[in-house]
């Protein structure tokens, strides 16, 4: 009897050190997150050769001010900026400006297209429907850096080479939101077509105006997934654009590292005001999120 009266407050103890150790590795996980991100807004108020000299620290000590974003916003009061100044904040909102209609332009159309995929791999059947989905699922394990060749040879003999079509069209059909949207609406119950059917919705009538709207916590899980990638996104838009004036916001502001250091002041503010976009994404669809992600694991 002694033995099962201790039990529970054994049970108890463990239960207490299990959380206290996992409350500990998430606080710690957090602040190695928060740190580059935090000590990238310190720097942001200090001279860049300041940082080059120091690195990058949590030092909430040293003297700081607005100097930098001044800079990067003088376009907006030209008249006490100096010309440096000014050119450079030109660039600046050119490179944002770019980078926030490719990415708005890629979300959309993505989402759109491999919705469309998904909901016809999953809510009819037809021959070869198991053999295209491995297909597709099969893309998601060759790397870009070998597919980034053809890619480029197939988009210049389209003749879309330094255009917005040449570095949005070879992601539109993205493996990964297929696999999602499919395994999601895999979940939801055939009988809503039937309906549809019965009420004489079209095809098209039933994805549109019936499904389309219960998989909004999907469309909003991959819109911020889709939006992160599209906007961090360097490497294929440095290879497809040529003209300066085309550049986005990550290869605009790569062109500003120089052995001199003489544009980090403008480099690494222009880099914590380009995180804004992704966060009032991420605040809209916040609560879609964890919801779009864990439901297409459960059946219904």
């Amino acid at each position: 009897m002694a033995k099962n009266a201790n039990a529970p407050k054994t049970m108890e103890s463990n239960h207490k050190l299990a959380t206290f150790l996992s409350t500990g590795l998430f606080v710690i996980v957090c602040g190695l997150i928060a740190f580059p991100l935090l000590a990238g807004l310190l720097a942001s108020f200090r001279p860049g050769s300041e940082v080059i000299s120091k690195g990058m620290s949590l030092d909430f000590v040293s003297p700081m001010s607005l100097d930098n974003y001044k800079a990067l916003f003088a376009i907006l009061h030209p008249s006490t900026a100096s010309a440096e100044a000014l050119v450079g904040s030109q660039k600046y909102f050119m490179w944002y400006k770019n980078s926030l209609i490719l990415t708005l332009l890629t979300v959309v159309l993505t989402l759109l297209i491999c919705y469309f995929i998904a909901y016809g791999l999953s809510m009819y059947k037809f021959k070869l429907n198991g053999f295209l989905f491995f297909m597709i699922i099969a893309t998601m394990s060759v790397p870009f850096e070998i597919l980034m060749l053809p890619l480029y040879q197939e988009i210049t003999a389209l003749g879309i080479i330094n255009t917005r079509a040449g570095v949005i069209l070879p992601g539109l059909c993205a493996a990964g939101t297929i696999f999602f949207f499919k395994q999601y609406m895999t979940s939801l119950p055939k009988e809503l077509l039937d309906a549809g059917r019965v009420d004489g919705c079209t095809e098209y009538g039933i994805s549109v105006k019936i499904m389309m709207p219960i998989t909004k916590p999907a469309f909003a899980s991959q819109a911020i997934l889709c939006a992160m990638g599209s906007w961090n996104n360097m490497l294929w838009p440095m290879l497809v654009f040529r003209d300066t004036d085309k550049f986005t916001l990550q290869i605009g502001l790569n062109t500003l590292l120089t052995p001199y250091g003489n544009n980090y002041d403008l480099l690494i503010a222009g880099s914590m005001f380009g995180i804004i976009p992704i966060l009032i994404i991420y605040l809209i669809f916040n609560r879609y999120l964890v919801d779009g992600m864990t439901s297409g694991a459960v059946k219904g």
